[in-house]
């Protein structure tokens, strides 16, 4: 039975027997592989799944249970991270270095996890060895559940589009290069759902380009869902004669507002109503523009793709819509403080999302992290927070800590820069379960950056230019500050969050640029119920044995690898005669 096939007959019977009880799960098998594509016009090898690039979407709704069973046909180890899902009391299957060993080449490794209590628009990527940069992501969509009303009509269409930087150098040669200390320079190339420009301009864009068409129904709207999947390029989004309705980022529903354009850093990913209310007489360009690029070559790193009416008159033409002043930063953060947190509205649960007051809650761990520009540090270039480059260990720390590892980590993590050279170090923030955390992000780099938390939401309370003081709370938004999973943080400037540390776990903080991440930005929230040994997921059945336990992997090894496995496919069909055979029970009684 053909994936999709299957997939839809499963959610026709999980509609249908719902007094089954339980949530409901849905399936997928995916193999990670190269594949040649020629996105700018030069052949390359691209990071594909199931053949497709950008991957395919996993589209569930609110705690749903999702099983991935992910092949990895790579010539290296792999894992996949899904960016934003919140994996309650689950980190086993966040997919970092952190908390899985990698899934050797030629074998398997099947995911499992329940979207619980989650809404809204979300993105999954490998998260090793600089993947991202040859692809290898996809889209993450968590629908409502239908008792909980959306806080806008319901679209007449729902559209993904992944934009991002993007080089003609494989990826094993742009880590070699970060390794080196040399800077990525301007990319070759903006991509729009895994294609290159439109040609909007023949002196700029070569011939014979694919591009990516979005075709529409005039009067009709659409929700457009704008994932960042880059390396380390802003992204300035916009449509040609169209208004930008925003009404969701990353999991919560926002204040909604109108904007012509919108600065998307790397990482984050947001949500556009957009009405088809122009009058056709030609298509519309859909433009993301490199921004913050100090080079002549900027106009290069442009994606176009084209907004195709069903009644259009003709091509695209005319000038790009306009992009906001190069170099004024100003202009992107006041576009960022504006975005707000909708708190009239449901999200997942039927209390409104409002509900939780974060400004009347008592901070128990305050950290101010700071981060440089690359520095060599015993003859290495690497990047730090707060002094010191993330050391990632042989054994991952979540199975350190399940197997009572001594040695492996610390928690010992500074809450602010010490007077001391910078270090290698395997230091972890040592977070307080059920606290209330206070981070502050200074950038004393000169380019944009991009941090990301997973397990968590948090709350967006500031940002500002300059250096971050006691007093620069008093700026703090204390009501409606947006939540959400990341935050970008502008050059000589500070953003600050509030986290609520409710997920007992071990999480990654990370920078999403991928030459800051590559090189060492990145520390993980140690968070334990000091209590209660199940308040966390076991060790799952299925765990990959690496470093120090490695000796504990031979007696799995012919279970994992992909060959000896029992397919999901399978499983499947056990699983569907099961469901059938309860479901005319159910009708017969």
């Amino acid at each position: 039975m053909p994936a999709s096939s299957f997939f839809s007959l499963t959610l026709l019977l999980c509609f249908s027997t719902a007094a089954l009880a339980g949530d409901p799960f849905v399936f997928y098998d995916w193999t990670v592989s190269y594949m040649t594509a020629s996105p700018l016009g030069v052949k390359q090898r691209v990071i594909g799944i199931d053949g497709q690039f950008p991957g395919p979407i996993l589209n569930v709704t609110t705690n749903w249970n999702v099983v991935v069973n992910v092949k990895n046909d790579l010539d290296e180890p792999l894992l996949i991270t899904w960016d934003g899902i919140q994996h309650r009391k689950n980190s086993w299957q966040d997919g970092v270095s952190g908390t899985n060993c990698p899934i050797p080449a030629g074998w398997n490794w099947t995911y499992q996890f329940q979207v619980k209590d989650q809404i809204g628009s979300f993105f999954y990527f490998p998260s090793l060895s600089f993947h991202r940069a040859a692809g290898g992501y996809g889209g993450i969509i968590i629908n409502n559940r239908e008792v909980i009303p959306l806080p806008f009509g319901l679209p007449d269409g729902d559209i993904t589009i992944f934009i991002s930087d993007w080089y003609t150098k494989s990826h094993k040669e742009l880590r070699e290069d970060v390794a080196k200390g040399s800077d990525l320079g301007v990319p070759d190339g903006i991509l729009i759902n895994g294609l290159g420009p439109y040609r909007f301009d023949e002196a700029v864009v070569s011939d014979g380009i694919a591009y990516q068409t979005i075709n529409v129904e005039p009067g009709k709207t659409y929700r457009l869902r704008v994932h960042n999947v880059g390396i380390s390029t802003t992204l300035n989004f916009r449509i040609q004669n169209h208004n930008l309705l925003l009404v969701e980022t990353e999991g919560s529903y926002t204040v909604q507002q109108n904007f012509t354009n919108l600065d998307i850093h790397v990482g984050q990913s947001y949500s556009f109503l957009v009405t088809m209310d122009q009058n056709a007489s030609s298509d519309y360009y859909i433009v993301a523009s490199s921004r913050f690029v100090n080079s002549s070559a900027w106009i290069r790193a442009t994606g176009v793709a084209i907004l195709h009416y069903s009644n259009s008159l003709g091509p695209a033409s005319g000038p790009l819509p306009d992009l906001p002043n190069e170099y004024d930063a100003y202009f992107s953060m006041n576009q960022a403080r504006s975005i707000r947190w909708n708190v009239s509205a449901g999200a997942a649960r039927p209390n409104p999302q409002g509900s939780f007051r974060y400004g009347q809650i008592t901070v128990t761990d305050v950290y101010v992290i700071l981060n440089r520009p690359p520095e060599l540090i015993d003859g290495k270039w690497r990047t730090t927070l707060n002094g010191i480059s993330y050391l990632p260990p042989a054994t991952p720390l979540k199975l350190a800590q399940q197997f009572n590892i001594p040695g492996i980590y610390k928690l010992d993590f500074p809450n602010r820069l010490m007077n001391r050279p910078s270090k290698f170090d395997t230091s972890l923030i040592n977070g307080t379960y059920r606290g209330f955390m206070e981070i502050i992000f200074q950038n004393n780099d000169t380019t944009v950056q991009s941090y990301h938390m997973d397990g968590y939401a948090f709350f967006v309370v500031g940002m500002d230019f300059g250096v971050w003081t006691d007093n620069s709370r008093a700026t703090y938004n204390k009501w409606d500050g947006v939540a959400r999973c990341t935050i970008q943080v502008f050059p000589g400037a500070w953003t600050a969050i509030l986290v609520s540390l409710d997920n007992a776990g071990i999480w990654n903080l990370r920078a999403e640029n991928l030459n800051s991440w590559y090189l060492g930005q990145e520390v993980y929230v140690h968070v334990v119920n000091p209590e209660s040994d199940d308040h966390e997921v076991p060790l799952p059945q299925n765990t990959i044995y690496c470093g120090l336990l490695s000796t504990l992997q031979s007696g799995q090894a012919e279970r994992v690898k992909f060959s000896g496995a029992p397919s999901l496919s399978d499983a499947r069909g056990r699983i569907l005669a099961m469901l059938v055979i309860a479901f005319l029970g159910t009708c017969i009684r």
